[in-house]
């Protein structure tokens, strides 16, 4: 599938909606397939950025023509939004959307990191992967303790509950999360895509966090979303620095349209609901009249012709939801103790011992007791004896397999044993 050879079937008027035409049935929240949820949130998330995009191009700009042409398509942009995120059910709680939000991070990101090509970006996903995967069994525990709720039962299965890189060890000096971008004319439109759609993701959750963090009952809880959203601000920043920032506005327009494209297409092959398949189909419909706006406009200001941004249209191996289990239990074995240094990834116990992490890490964490990740297991740990995990064996790591107590050392502290060989181990017994 190439978009660029898709002809707009129809007018910017005929695609607009009326009230009626955005209403939408939300699914529901006992039935519904966890990637159909895992899908909304992430459009939800896709269309959130392309207002955010177009709002910031639009006081960027000292061309009210030009302007006047982005709001249209922004207006449209910003119905599918609504059209998209209305499909959540009122009745859904938000720790109950917070799993679905956690368990996209963690299949999205290991999804793409199994197909980048490019050894930077995939290390990248792999890094964050582990702590997303921390959140959504943090958030797991919260969920058993508030409402008495096993998160499995909500993802039918689909992934495991179980401690990941460790949220105590995520709090890293607010340097150590800028990363090297990656050159987007000239970078396999994988790598190109993969960080703009995670830059998205995890905007979203970052929003979600923000906005309704505060909507919590007081407690471990409530303070367990300020804590993984200051996370989540820190992977934000981590892939939006993979975005190529020598890119025009225009050229950035001409890929926030492609990218939409290449989502709503691969979701149209995949989903498995009637009714949501149908509003992806509309939707990519809409979003080819904007690849080809973009294409039009990148032509008329900057002289600019589409491929000199994206050589080969043709679509990359379709975005596809499933269960990544078996290739998080391999990075979590591989790199739990990892950190950053500056711009790259590191071994705890291989960085300097007076490396700013430390500090920092202490400064923000305090008393170990009073950290809302660490609290939350405790208060599982308390009512049930134990903490919630769902696992199909036990953890790929030796050093977080005891349920009775929380392992607040491991990635912080050196000299902390995982149970599992180190890289440097591996490669001393393979030579």
């Amino acid at each position: 599938m190439n978009p660029f050879e898709q002809k707009p079937k129809k007018s910017y008027m005929d695609l607009m909606k009326n009230w009626k035409g955005i209403e939408a049935k939300p699914y529901d929240k006992l039935e519904a397939d966890p990637y159909t949820k895992a899908r909304i949130i992430l459009m939800n998330g896709i269309e959130v950025e392309a207002a955010l995009f177009g709002h910031n191009f639009h006081r960027h700009c000292e061309d009210n023509d030009l302007r006047r042409e982005i709001a249209l398509c922004r207006r449209m942009e910003q119905m599918q939004q609504k059209h998209v995120n209305w499909l959540s059910p009122s009745n859904e709680t938000t720790l109950e959307l917070t799993i679905g939000y956690e368990q996209l991070a963690v299949d999205l990101t290991a999804w793409l990191a199994m197909h980048e090509p490019d050894e930077y970006s995939k290390a990248c996903m792999d890094f964050a992967l582990l702590e997303d995967f921390d959140h959504l069994y943090r958030y797991a525990n919260l969920l058993k303790i508030d409402e008495d709720i096993p998160a499995h039962k909500l993802t039918r299965d689909t992934i495991e509950f179980t401690p990941g890189r460790p949220t105590i060890a995520h709090h890293r000096h607010p340097s150590d999360a800028v990363r090297m971008p990656r050159n987007a004319k000239t970078a396999d439109i994988r790598t190109t895509l993969g960080a703009m759609i995670l830059t998205a993701a995890e905007q979203q959750t970052m929003n979600f966090y923000m906005n309704l963090g505060n909507t919590v009952p007081e407690g471990a809880g409530r303070d367990l979303y300020q804590e993984i959203g200051m996370v989540e601000e820190e992977h934000v920043t981590h892939y939006g620095a993979l975005l190529d920032p020598t890119l025009t506005w225009l050229e950035n327009l001409l890929l926030h349209e492609y990218q939409e494209c290449y989502l709503y297409y691969s979701f149209y092959e995949t989903e498995v609901d009637r009714y949501v398949k149908k509003i992806w189909e509309e939707h990519f419909e809409q979003e080819v009249l904007h690849l080809h706006m973009a294409v039009d406009l990148l032509k008329k200001y900057e002289g600019t012709e589409w491929r000199e941004v994206i050589p080969d249209g043709e679509f990359p191996e379709l975005l596809k939801f499933q269960p990544t289990k078996d290739y998080v239990r391999e990075v979590l074995a591989s790199q739990v103790t990892l950190t950053a240094e500056n711009e790259e990834f590191a071994d705890i116990d291989d960085i300097p011992s007076d490396y700013h992490f430390f500090a920092w890490n202490e400064h923000i964490n305090g008393r170990t007791q009073d950290v809302p990740s660490h609290r939350v297991i405790n208060e599982a740990i308390k009512k049930d004896g134990e903490d919630y995990r769902f696992e199909d064996a036990e953890s790929a790591v030796p050093a977080l397999r005891d349920r009775k107590e929380d392992n607040t050392k491991l990635g912080r502290k050196q000299g902390i044993e995982s149970g599992v060989p180190r890289k440097r181990e591996r490669e001393a017994v393979m030579a």
